[in-house]
């Protein structure tokens, strides 16, 4: 793949050294020198000092053969001018930060996908877990989490069927039972006391999925649960 990176701040970076550590063809685009010096001296990738809505830096890049093209500034009127640049090229894969959600809607009607702000997705992710000592995060995917919590001995629905929990965005993938094998849950499976049980939750409802378990799992003296 030929990736070109806009922006060499944290995101920037990472994001041009994963391509890179990948075997793809990366040229990133900064408007600080020292910035694009740094990371020649680290990856095997072509480095332009520049501003990424001027045409001729972005032919510079190799805009006309580009793959994918990914904003990381910190500036949406860059990003979004840029991918604009970037689709009158025929770009097929553009993909942005947004800062400010208000303007998400005009990225996507240049057909760019966005990533939220991810300073606070990031403080979002890290409160949720503050609040939640018990719970282990074990894969983000597409469109949600997967995650482990543990059932205290005292919790409200201790033997209770799954059936009678209250459900919503949120699914039981399985349960691990101490001395015994995984188990893949239906309605009628009791949960017992120090199940460890595996959650699938909506990106959207985490918030709300760790506050129903909690009050469903997790003893009613106890602070709630969040990862280790």
């Amino acid at each position: 793949m030929y990736i070109i990176v806009i922006g060499l701040g944290g995101i920037g970076r990472s994001l041009a050294a994963v391509a890179a550590q990948h075997g793809d063809s990366v040229v990133v685009i900064d408007k600080d020198e020292e910035r694009c010096n740094e990371i020649l001296e680290h990856y095997d990738v072509l480095a332009i000092t520049g501003n990424s809505t001027d045409k001729s830096i972005l032919e510079d890049a190799g805009i006309d053969r580009a793959d994918a093209l990914v904003t990381t500034t910190s500036d949406d009127a860059v990003n979004l001018m840029t991918c604009w640049l970037a689709k009158r090229f025929n770009v097929k894969n553009l993909v942005s930060i947004v800062n400010q959600i208000e303007h998400s809607e005009l990225f996507k009607e240049v057909g760019v996908r966005i990533s939220e702000n991810p300073d606070e997705l990031v403080a979002n992710r890290l409160y949720y877990w503050s609040e939640n000592p018990n719970m282990e995060q074990l894969a983000a995917i597409p469109g949600g989490i997967i995650f482990e919590i543990a059932v205290d001995k005292d919790a409200p629905f201790v033997n209770h069927e799954i059936k009678e929990l209250n459900v919503k965005d949120f699914v039981f993938i399985a349960i691990i039972r101490q001395g015994k094998d995984i188990i893949i849950p239906n309605g009628s499976v009791r949960i017992r006391p120090n199940d460890n049980i595996i959650v699938f939750s909506k990106k959207e409802a985490e918030e709300e999925c760790l506050k129903i378990l909690n009050k469903q799992l997790k003893a009613p003296n106890k602070k709630p649960a969040g990862r280790k």
